[in-house]
């Protein structure tokens, strides 16, 4: 099999170590933050791990090259995905309930509570907030993730469309779509009367089972197999999304996710996925 490493400063000492480790024959650079190493040994992969693991590496291991030409859609989560933020847990803070939103937005991502319950308590609590506080959020707090817009430019490149779906508010996903010229999106909306928000969200809840509907009608459209699409997410509710995939990718994500998702990211930036299809 062949390995990607990556690292946020990946070092010549660091890759020697891998490829001593995993027995590989030979490497080829992707960029300056990754590596492909081929033909590295199965059997030496706990050893290779727990290095990794130790000096904060991804290492990734594919069957064979898998070039991003094959594939034609990208669907990917919003909050803690394509961005850094929670984006109802900042609009919380400054509502002065960050806390208790937080908190249940907690326990939604690790699965132990319904998602369209915990939107449906964590809006609530937001009831008589400004709607200008939304765009305090988005212009004071959302910010991309690291490498979000180098991914966005080599999907473009190789002509794979994109796909945000997300649990969050079509406030920001929409705001996003037009900024970084995205193709598709789906997510809910707030309800606001006289300049508020009124607490409830318009119409039925996205939730996992919305996240995965939304891809499959995408994908039916655009004519895609299953195997032409790539899902990134980082919590609970996006593993249903991320099972109508050929390739799912778990993003910084929570335990579970990383142990159903096809591959797992968790120190470098977001162009680490796209890495994987070097």
């Amino acid at each position: 099999m062949d390995l990607i490493v990556q690292g946020l400063a990946l070092t010549d000492r660091e890759v020697n170590e891998v490829m001593r480790l995993s027995g590989a024959v030979s490497l080829q650079p992707i960029d300056d933050k990754a590596v492909r190493l081929d033909a590295a040994a199965q059997d030496r992969m706990p050893a290779v791990r727990a290095y990794c693991d130790g000096a904060q590496l991804d290492c990734t291991c594919v069957d064979a090259p898998m070039s991003l030409d094959r594939f034609g859609l990208f669907a990917m989560d919003m909050d803690s995905t394509l961005i850094t933020i929670e984006c109802i847990d900042e609009i919380a803070d400054m509502a002065g309930v960050k806390p208790e939103v937080a908190a249940i937005t907690a326990a939604a991502m690790r699965g132990e509570i319904d998602f369209a319950e915990s939107l449906t308590q964590r809006v609530a609590l937001l009831a008589g907030l400004p709607e200008g506080m939304l765009a305090r959020v988005y212009e004071e707090r959302l910010r991309l993730s690291p490498g979000a817009e180098e991914t966005l430019a080599r999907l473009k490149a190789h002509g794979i469309r994109t796909l945000l779906v997300s649990g969050g508010f079509t406030f920001f996903t929409e705001r996003l779509k037009h900024r970084l010229g995205l193709d598709f999106t789906a997510a809910n909306t707030l309800e606001v009367r006289a300049g508020r928000l009124t607490g409830r969200v318009l119409g039925a809840i996205l939730d996992a089972q919305g996240k995965a509907q939304a891809l499959e009608r995408v994908r039916t459209a655009l004519n895609l197999a299953r195997g032409q699409v790539i899902a990134v997410g980082d919590g609970a509710n996006d593993l249903k999304m991320m099972a109508v995939a050929g390739v799912s990718v778990a993003y910084h994500a929570k335990p579970r996710v990383r142990e159903q998702a096809l591959f797992a990211i968790n120190h470098v930036g977001l162009d680490g996925v796209v890495n994987l299809f070097s």
